[in-house]
């Protein structure tokens, strides 16, 4: 019966080939980056999702297919010596002195060595670059639609994968599998053109949400002062004002917050379209208490209610896009269109509403349309601002290139944002004096259940002047 070195001596002499010593290459630096990382998902309990793909999912197959190629190596080794008649009658014993052996150890405290440090160099900077929002919507050509919305909304310093990936390993799995059916979709342009909101795939706001914004919080009223420029040659500023009444959800429920998330408040909706636009029924809870209230002709199907959320009103809170006449008057208010051109709103409503075959197209067309109108109709102030003409039009495009993704097929108005019911028809999906109760009663649609209008579309609101604000306030600020 052989010894364990004499078994393991031909073992050593075959395991010197290129692809047993690829093996090798293979299955240290996947330990070694695995010792690496193993650090970053002790520190806390809960794991990035993807420093949890290539802790649990890429290094483990990567280091399996190295231990798979060093059998392999050595049986085509041996299969190969043993057709040209090379097989040697006898192997030389395990021992410092054997050339195969020394070898093989130098071979493999080389490649170990060189491992450690490269792993230990690079392992930070791919955590940084995996965990960064460009990971998720700069690298994929078709997310720069949402990547430019994100950059400009409110939560741009929140990361991707807070509020699409969920923790632990089923999280990112889910979103693994998601994305290689991307990727493949991708690689064959079979991909939809706009890409489909993943209503059905958010995770619940409880887990996203409100790991900021906490419900029992108390918001009172607040002001919000909406600034819009006219149409006419002066691009006159008007403000509309308003008391907003959103409350809290908390124990002591009160106001928007509190008619729709508060204490004992239940919420169930059916939506007849994916998008959610169109809601024929209603069931809501309060007090125990349950009212069904119900469009006509409407027939829920009861495996398809929703409980109510936050995203159901605050349907794009990171990836808003604007309608035209709110991204300029917002440019406007910033000073980025200027508002002393003399009908800069009109001139810049007529230019981005117009159909541009592609972003390329747009970027040449919609700076020179714009300076074009100015050189034209009024050279003077052409001639003698035209530095403010030139960065004005530049806005404008960076207004359009916002918003607008003709490669895309996303135009003014594709995504809709169902905060308030100017744009569309947001709370009017629901509160349109047509949801009626068995009893006859309906969801009301009266403005001051929401806000108080405190002035409207008024040059220079007294309250404004009253409470030592500026009047040129931010539009949707």
């Amino acid at each position: 019966m052989k010894t364990f070195r004499e078994w393991l001596s031909p073992v050593i002499f075959f395991s010197n080939n290129l692809i047993s010593l690829a093996g090798v290459v293979v299955v240290t630096a996947s330990a070694v980056t695995w010792l690496v990382f193993l650090p970053i998902t002790l520190r806390s309990g809960s794991v990035h999702p993807y420093v949890g793909i290539v802790v649990y999912l890429l290094l483990p197959g990567i280091f399996i297919g190295g231990l798979l190629l060093i059998p392999l190596g050595i049986y085509l080794r041996r299969r190969g010596m043993r057709k040209r008649g090379e097989l040697p009658a006898h192997f030389e014993p395990i021992d410092p002195r054997n050339p195969e052996l020394r070898k093989l150890a130098t071979f493999i405290a080389v490649t170990t060595f060189l491992n450690i440090v490269i792993a230990s160099q690079l392992s930070y900077s791919s955590v940084r670059y995996m965990e960064s929002p460009n990971f998720c919507g700069a690298t994929c050509h078709v997310m720069k639609p949402e990547f430019a919305a994100y950059e400009v909304s409110a939560h741009s310093k929140v990361e991707c994968v807070g509020c699409h990936v969920g923790p632990g390993a089923s999280g990112f799995m889910r979103a693994k599998v998601n994305g290689i059916r991307q990727v493949v979709h991708i690689a064959l342009k079979t991909y939809p053109r706009p890409i489909p909101e993943p209503l059905e795939r958010l995770r619940p706001a409880t887990e996203t949400c409100e790991s900021c914004h906490a419900r029992r919080r108390f918001f009172g009223d607040r002001m919000r002062d909406l600034a819009s420029y006219g149409i006419d040659e002066q691009n006159t500023l008007t403000h509309t004002v308003l008391m907003m009444h959103l409350g809290t959800g908390g124990p002591h429920s009160s106001g928007v917050h509190g008619a729709h998330l508060g204490e004992g408040v239940t919420l169930r909706y059916y939506a007849s379209d994916d998008v959610r636009q169109n809601i024929p029924y209603v069931e809501y809870t309060a007090g125990g208490k349950m009212t069904v209230f119900a469009a006509a002709g409407a027939k829920p199907d009861p495996a398809k209610l929703r409980g109510m959320q936050c995203i159901d009103c605050h349907n794009r809170p990171a990836h808003t896009f604007q309608l035209p006449e709110r991204a300029i008057d917002r440019a406007m208010s910033f000073g980025d269109i200027s508002p002393a051109l003399p009908f800069a709103k009109k001139q810049g409503l007529e230019i981005v509403k117009q159909t541009y075959a592609s972003g390329q197209d747009a970027a040449a067309r919609i700076p020179a349309a714009f300076e074009d109108y100015y050189r034209k109709t009024y050279p003077e102030i052409y001639a003698q601002r035209r530095a403010e003409v030139s960065s004005s039009a530049q806005a404008l495009l960076g207004v359009y290139q916002r918003n607008v993704f003709p490669e895309m097929k996303i135009t003014w108005g594709t995504y809709p944002n169902n905060l308030g019911h100017t744009d569309f028809n947001g709370c009017f999906r629901c509160h349109d004096e047509q949801h009626a109760s068995a009893e006859g009663k309906t969801i009301t649609q009266d403005c001051s259940a929401c806000h108080n209008v405190v002035a409207s579309d008024e040059k220079n609101p007294k309250v404004l002047n009253e409470l030592g604000l500026a009047p040129a306030a931010v539009a949707g600020k």
